[in-house]
């Protein structure tokens, strides 16, 4: 395959941007990264004209693929042709968010913003600011955007930042713990409970491999909020729209969050995010509370305009069935290559995710309970090995995935996540010539 075109603007790029990239990620493929000239439904053409079957989907945005249905081409033109924005309020704010309301089962206000990061960053100053209390739990191996209050590893006792640039007055504040593990959860809030203001948790660790919860394990970590007086707040940036529909991931999980901090899908592909959650604490953000919140490009009418319509797509055509279906398929066909060819990977995923994780286990493969991806299920013969929480991926083959899998996938025209810890998406653009074609791939590069 002919990538000359890419490496050479990778060489222009390396002398104006640090890394050659605009996010840390996008330099993880190795030699080199592909870049994009456009996107056709589910796949895009990189600049040396390759068409490559496309699983990164914008790294999780993009559920339509990457051709916009005529409502929502036609939403965004018109919106755009408008003007570029106000610094004022306009009528597709308020249709949005109402869209949202009606949707999403704990979300009964909402507040725009232009990240996943802003998100979290606005939803962790809320926890703080309505409770008076100044500690956050958070997962080990979560990811919550690029922000100081989450930036940090280790465990309750022993935690530091995770990154230059962070001082370590404000890790002290960061409680990390291992996700799934309902004993560590119980002593933080032991040792702490008084001074938690909330737990910040994403109800699936999809940027770690794809970890599921256990059975039981988010109403525990609820009933402990609810019983110290500590927020519960959702990170459904990733699954937002995704995982569970148009009621999100606490929709299918049946778990009622405080907060809720969304991204990616709820802009339609451009940039957005939001917190929402129950009116008592979303209406504390100024100017109708104290915690000071605001943003020039918030409520973007273009992006309202392509999220908005992106929902309407999706609760009146058959996204969902269709996305969930193709993931089902990949996630099924996966596990049956896996167990022949690298019986110790685990395969993983729900609805419209999928993953292979290069795990070093020992012994059976998965059971048929978790032939649709790693259910976290204690029948299955791989439960002892399987992933339980974002950091077991640290122990996985990630070199191999980086060096010698990816690269070869490329070769065979698929496109799969830049790294073994983040998650291949499906879209409605996808087909199940492209299931094909990306199962017989994983056969020759396995």
């Amino acid at each position: 395959m002919n990538r000359e075109r890419s490496r050479d603007l990778y060489d222009r790029a390396l002398s104006v941007l640090p890394g050659g990239v605009n996010s840390s990620v996008r330099a993880a493929p190795q030699p080199y990264p592909t870049f994009v000239e456009r996107g056709d439904g589910g796949h895009v053409i990189d600049a040396d004209g390759n068409r490559l079957v496309d699983w990164v989907m914008g790294l999780g945005p993009m559920l339509l693929g990457h051709d916009m249905p005529e409502p929502v081409q036609a939403a965004v033109q018109s919106r755009a042709s408008e003007g570029p924005m106000y610094g004022m309020p306009t009528e597709i704010e308020v249709e949005h968010a109402e869209f949202v309301c009606r949707h999403v089962p704990s979300v009964e206000m909402l507040r725009f913003v232009n990240s996943g990061t802003e998100a979290t960053v606005s939803a962790v100053r809320l926890a703080r600011g309505i409770t008076g209390r100044n500690k956050i739990v958070v997962m080990q191996g979560g990811y919550h955007g690029a922000q100081e209050s989450t930036l940090v590893e280790g465990d309750a006792d022993h935690h530091r930042p995770s990154t230059n640039g962070i001082p370590q007055s404000f890790a002290k504040h960061t409680l990390p713990v291992p996700f799934n593990d309902e004993e560590a959860m119980q002593e933080v809030f032991a040792e702490h409970g008084d001074d938690i203001a909330g737990v910040l948790i994403e109800p699936v660790q999809a940027n770690m491999g794809i970890v599921t919860p256990e059975a039981g394990y988010h109403e525990a970590v609820a009933d402990l909020c609810e019983g110290h007086g500590a927020l519960l707040i959702w990170d459904e940036v990733i699954t937002g729209f995704r995982v569970g529909g148009l009621q999100c991931a606490q929709g299918k999980y049946d778990i009622d969050p405080d907060i809720t901090t969304f991204g990616k899908i709820i802009g339609g592909g451009y940039p957005v995010g939001a917190i929402g959650g129950k009116t008592e604490y979303i209406e504390q953000f100024t100017p109708s509370g104290d915690v000071f919140q605001a943003g020039t490009f918030s409520g973007h009418p273009v992006t309202m305009a392509a999220g908005l319509e992106t929902l309407r797509y999706c609760a009146e055509n058959d996204v969902y069935d269709h996305v969930n279906d193709l993931g089902r398929q990949l996630r099924e066909g996966l596990t049956d290559i896996v167990a022949d060819q690298a019986p110790a990977y685990t395969v993983t995923g729900l609805d419209s995710m999928f993953k292979v994780i290069f795990t070093r286990a020992d012994g059976p493969s998965q059971s048929e309970c978790c032939a649709n991806g790693c259910r976290q299920d204690p029948s299955c013969d791989r439960y002892d090995a399987c992933p339980k929480r974002g950091t077991d991926t640290d122990e996985a083959a990630t070199d191999r995935y980086a060096r010698i899998f990816r690269p070869r996938m490329l070769d065979e025209g698929v496109l799969v996540s830049q790294n073994q810890y983040e998650t291949n998406f499906v879209s409605h653009g996808h087909t199940e010539d492209d299931v094909e074609r990306t199962l017989e791939a994983y056969k020759e590069c396995l």
